[in-house]
């Protein structure tokens, strides 16, 4: 019986941007995902969250910010868990006899990966998707080395995600917000949500 292939994209999501929805849509294409989980986690345990904003108020945003990428579903799973979101304990919710999994990795997260909780199994429990919304040739070799050990070491797998490169970051767009400003980043309905809910200031 052919496995039902699953992507999770997690992340704070704060908010979230056109670079998030093009990682979203290229990372369907790439792992030939038959569905994609977006999924906005609570507290992040390996940074601060910045800004005012509540997480409901992050998953109405990523409802609005992906609602027409097809095959996506937004969940509040880790929202609804309390705390700080493991990654290690989504993908062993999510995990079935009938499921492949696909985990979405950006260069920051790719790596430190090996500094997350009980990161060995996550290795064993998905296949890493590594996403570079960035272009950064000094940091090529480093990523090559670091593919190659979690290969050899940890039996990892490991497959690139093509995406265009939009060279902005959540803290930049947040900065902007701060006078009242879509620099063209947002989808407008989540700038809308933004100044309706009066986020960011």
């Amino acid at each position: 019986m052919k496995k039902k292939r699953v992507g999770i994209f997690g992340g704070t999501f704060n908010p979230p941007h056109i670079g998030h929805v093009g990682a979203a849509k290229a990372f369907i294409k790439a792992a030939a995902l038959d569905k994609l989980v977006i999924m906005p986690d609570n507290l992040p345990p390996h940074k601060q969250l910045e800004g005012a904003t509540s997480p409901i108020d992050r998953f109405v945003m990523c409802q609005r910010a992906f609602f027409n990428v097809k095959g996506a579903e937004i969940s509040d799973f880790e929202i609804l868990n309390g705390g700080k979101s493991y990654t290690v304990i989504t993908l062993e919710t999510f995990s079935n006899e009938d499921t492949e999994l696909f985990f979405l990795c950006g260069t920051d997260m790719f790596i430190t990966l090996k500094s997350w909780y009980n990161f060995k199994r996550i290795f064993e429990l998905c296949t890493i998707c590594l996403v570079r919304r960035e272009k950064d040739d000094e940091i090529d070799e480093k990523l090559l080395n670091l593919k190659n050990e979690y290969i050899e070491s940890f039996n990892a797998r490991i497959i690139d995600v093509p995406v265009d490169v939009v060279d902005i970051s959540s803290s930049e767009i947040r900065d902007s917000l701060k006078n009242r400003e879509n620099l063209g980043y947002l989808p407008e309905n989540v700038f809308e949500y933004i100044i309706e809910k009066e986020l960011y200031l």
